[in-house]
């Protein structure tokens, strides 16, 4: 029989003080990897418990029932765990979580504990409902202010607003985690919340260090759950991501929630489904997956009895480059938006891989005036246009003068590229972005791309006749 007040004494160390009273306690019965079965302990959904395996005690999360068993789900290895094993329900009158004075610039795991070697002590109280909370839709503060990304194709073509969630899609290796921490560096925000779901270990140093920097760091909060963490601390992280943002926009800032990636934890949550014995539905994923996606995006956005705001970014893993993948279309139903990053862009060298035809911010029409939204779509419209015609012309099989729209295209076809392209390090501020563009387009519509475009017609011409 375990020592009970030994087991007291390092609760507070096991989950770092989150939840300081022990309610009840009950028996596992049944292990089956990170799954348990227990008896004799009634909890909610959602409740935290501890087990203890051999002196030493191990998180795990309620994710369901059946009769008098109910399932847990460890939050590390079950290593240790013995039949009849005593679990301990904790208080769930209240958790505390650490200030948020004292949350920023730091790098903390699903359960908010320090992951850069300091100590969080400063600590309040937090409601514990913060992962089922709902926002009236009638409450919200409608989209009505441009939001500086600091990417000028993003700025000028797919303009995001104030409280927008848009998503950023692409298959694996195309740039995704790049652009995050460009925007995390650039984008005109008070506090910025990084969600690093599912991710390679490495890449999560990698990424404080390199993609978002120290100045980065200096006005960011890091939540960090790797791959190779349990699914029940994976999906934590992302609403433990959600509620930080949640408690900056309370309190008036203006706050950028960027999470990578949405997929990883529609992933966890399929996990935790399987396991629960839900029967897969689209491509293996549980029905679960589909109602935890819009909960968990839908808790960001304005709130109309608050000045503050949470604009979020949501990278959405394309598998194979399939953007009708179901996550993928689940996810571009619920987001006010979409940014797809082309492989094939990214093959060549161009940074971002933004695919401006294919893209779009459903929130443009309300922070845009007319004469910019006219413009963004001139320019998107003679992209778009040598793209449908880009194999006739690479083959040599297009007749100049054939068509205007796409004489003209041709013409400024590197002038739009330069546009697009940005490195990793540059900043272009939303008034810039615009004037560019300005600039661009008006050379065309005076005629001053005339000598580019004589020529690129000659040049076309002088291959067709080869």
């Amino acid at each position: 029989m375990p020592n009970l007040s030994g087991m007291l004494g390092s609760i507070d160390e096991t989950l770092d003080g989150e939840f300081p009273l022990v309610q009840s306690w009950g028996q596992v019965i049944k292990i089956s990897d990170q799954l348990l079965e227990v008896s004799g302990c009634d909890a909610g959904i959602g409740s935290v418990c501890v087990v203890d395996a051999g002196g030493r005690l191990i998180a795990a999360e309620v994710i369901g029932f059946n009769g008098t068993l109910t399932y847990l789900m460890a939050y590390e290895s079950t290593d240790g765990i013995l039949p009849k094993a005593r679990v301990s329900l904790l208080s769930q009158t209240e958790i505390k979580r650490p200030t948020l004075d004292a949350l920023l610039g730091r790098i903390v795991d699903g359960r908010c504990r320090p992951l850069d070697g300091r100590a969080l002590e400063r600590r309040e109280s937090v409601a514990t409902n913060v992962n089922v909370k709902q926002i009236n839709p009638l409450d919200r503060k409608p989209v009505s202010e441009i939001l500086n990304v600091g990417i000028r194709a993003i700025n000028a073509l797919l303009t995001v607003g104030v409280g927008q969630r848009i998503g950023l899609f692409a298959g694996s290796g195309v740039g995704k985690s790049v652009l995050l921490g460009s925007m995390a560096r650039f984008a005109s925000a008070d506090v910025t919340v990084v969600g690093l779901i599912g991710e390679r270990g490495r890449e999560v140093q990698e990424f404080v260090q390199d993609m978002l920097g120290d100045e980065g760091l200096k006005n960011s909060v890091v939540v960090a759950s790797p791959g190779d963490d349990s699914p029940v601390l994976r999906r934590r992280a992302a609403f433990l991501a959600t509620e930080i943002a949640e408690r900056y926009r309370d309190e008036g800032k203006r706050v950028l929630l960027l999470m990578d990636s949405l997929s990883r934890v529609a992933q966890a949550q399929r996990e935790i489904g399987l396991n629960l014995g839900e029967v897969p539905a689209t491509k293996g994923y549980t029905p679960s997956v589909f109602s935890l996606l819009p909960k968990l995006v839908e808790r960001a956005g304005n709130i109309a009895s608050n000045a503050g705001s949470i604009t979020a970014v949501y990278t959405v893993l394309a598998e194979g480059d399939d953007l009708q993948d179901p996550i993928v279309d689940a996810a571009r139903a619920i987001l006010d938006g979409h940014i797809i990053l082309s492989r094939r862009l990214a093959d060549a060298g161009h940074y971002p891989a933004i695919e401006v035809s294919s893209s779009i911010s459903r929130t443009m029409s309300r922070v845009c005036t007319d004469d910019r939204i006219h413009k963004a779509i001139q320019f998107k419209e003679l992209w778009s246009r040598y793209l449908q015609q880009e194999d006739l012309i690479s083959i040599g099989a297009y007749v100049p003068g054939s068509d205007a729209l796409t004489d003209k295209a041709i013409a400024l076809r590197p002038e739009m590229e330069k546009y697009l392209r940005q490195g990793p390090d540059d900043c272009v501020n939303e008034q810039d972005s615009f004037q560019q563009l300005d600039d661009l387009l008006s050379n065309m519509n005076r005629g001053a791309a005339a000598p580019e475009l004589n020529s690129a017609l000659v040049e076309l011409g002088a291959g067709v006749n080869d």
